[in-house]
């Protein structure tokens, strides 16, 4: 699924292949997840881009940018900057500096959507980020950039290569979004303070989505599927999980994933390819990837697998 936007392509067009949506479309579903990898011998408006009535996170891995007027509030985004702008019914400036080497990865999400999202969990918000989702007055906020978290760091990173399964990517993400926008979106808990009502209603929410996943390998369901399911919204439901497993629910799911290849692999009735297939691998050399990965062993040298015949 990726944006098909006019207006962002527009607005892009000058940088060419330095824009790539990978994930979204805020017109259509309210979210979007975009990398940009550019030089420009000018300044470059980086604020025609934006949609009303959204807010954006920022992840800026090299090259200096400004959000908001000078003379107003602004935010500047140095390399290794992450941040937030909340834009309301009127432009916001921004711009990107002239010859240097922008790369930096957006999230954009109409406050519709969060408020879908969230409702009922308003409380796990930051202050801020609650006022800017659920007042009804649609303000411009700029907040101030902050160093991005190693853990950032390392979902960034990661965007460059999503599952190939074409099923998965979408759920893989919107897990990613989450947790590139964890760091901003949700107020700091001691998890002492939970009351028991709310750690075993959360139990039972992570047991269902381990059921649910568990149902169709092949083609998993996105995270709103999961949250519609377990009656709570996806942000909610990747955070509990998370916390309660100790795994992302992408990386719980490609553990059922190899584990259920490795079943079948025993049985001596499926080879590789097949394997490979029943648990939505398209490409063998990802599936072998992820399968030493997570079992430790390459498929083909797999206990009970040794004879099986590859090309019938």
């Amino acid at each position: 699924m990726t944006s098909q936007c006019a207006a962002e392509q527009n607005a892009w067009r000058e940088v060419k292949n330095g824009w790539r949506p990978l994930y979204g479309d805020v017109d259509q579903f309210g979210v979007a997840v975009e990398w940009h990898d550019f030089r420009t011998a000018y300044s470059f408006d980086w604020g025609k881009s934006f949609h009303p009535r959204t807010l954006e996170f920022c992840l800026n891995l090299d090259g200096h940018g400004q959000v908001g007027a000078a003379e107003k509030t602004h935010s500047d985004y140095a390399p290794g900057n992450s941040g937030y702008y909340a834009i309301g019914d009127e432009p916001l400036p921004a711009s990107r500096r002239a010859h240097d080497h922008h790369q930096f990865v957006t999230l954009e999400f109409s406050r519709e959507h969060l408020q879908k999202q969230f409702v009922g969990n308003e409380a796990d918000l930051e202050p801020e980020i609650r006022r800017i989702v659920f007042e009804e007055k649609k303000e411009i906020v700029v907040a101030p950039a902050r160093p991005m978290t190693i853990q950032q760091r390392g979902v960034v990173a990661s965007l460059a290569e999503p599952p190939v399964a074409k099923a998965a990517q979408i759920l893989w993400y919107q897990s990613k979004a989450l947790e590139l926008m964890a760091h901003f979106l949700f107020a700091p808990k001691d998890p002492e303070f939970f009351c028991m009502r709310q750690k075993r209603v959360a139990r039972e929410r992570v047991e269902r989505t381990k059921e649910f996943l568990a149902r169709d390998l092949a083609n998993p369901p996105t995270l709103e599927m999961i949250g519609h399911e377990v009656g709570c919204s996806p942000f909610y439901l990747s955070r509990i999980f998370s916390r309660e497993v100790g795994l992302t629910i992408p990386q719980y799911l490609r553990n059922l994933r190899m584990e259920r290849a490795a079943e079948l692999l025993r049985t001596g009735r499926y080879n590789v390819t097949e394997a490979a297939t029943e648990v939505g691998y398209s490409s063998l050399s990802h599936f072998s990837k992820a399968f030493c990965e997570t079992i430790g062993c390459c498929p083909v040298l797999y206990p009970a697998a040794k004879n099986v015949i590859l090309d019938r």
